[in-house]
């Protein structure tokens, strides 16, 4: 009988430990500027699942926050921002313009800007960031507009998400 608890201590338990479930989230906020005329952008998104999808989609290995890097990664962070990340002011299509990223412990920021917007009424965005890689993603997305605030969770079913200015 102690042979039993002692091997189910020794090796059973141990194994469970690794069927803890992962979650899979994303933040982007999104915050109108009036006085620079600008949308601002950020996203951060979890190191680990960001190098797994660009390596598996682009064939490539980033190893990020390694000396073995790759040097012109950001080739690699805009190009998949652009396929998988959209948006429309007043219901016209906006290119943002990539502006950098940094890493913060396990997760890397992103910073987007869309330029020469004089003034407002909707923000749509398309949002199916690491939905492809990881089922269960969710990607939460926070809007400013003026002094309203709001959330709203995006899935792989649910990626779009419209916000008024009122």
């Amino acid at each position: 009988m102690k042979f039993k608890k002692t091997f189910l201590l020794l090796f059973i338990i141990p194994f469970l430990s690794f069927t803890a479930h992962k979650y899979y989230l994303s933040l982007t906020q999104i915050n109108y500027k009036s006085e620079s005329k600008s949308i601002q952008i950020v996203i951060n998104v979890f190191m680990d699942d960001i190098e797994t999808a660009l390596n598996s989609d682009y064939k490539i290995n980033l190893q990020l926050t390694t000396k073995n890097e790759l040097k012109n990664n950001d080739i690699y962070f805009k190009r998949y921002l652009k396929e998988k990340i959209h948006f429309k002011v007043d219901n016209i299509p906006k290119e943002f313009k990539y502006i950098g990223k940094e890493y913060d412990g396990d997760l890397v920021y992103f910073y987007l800007e869309i330029e020469n917007i004089n003034q407002l009424k909707t923000i749509d965005i398309t949002n199916n960031i690491l939905t492809k890689h990881f089922p269960e993603q969710q990607n939460l997305t926070k809007c400013k507009l003026g002094d309203k605030h709001k959330s709203i969770l995006l899935t792989k079913k649910e990626n779009v998400a419209k916000f008024k200015y009122e």
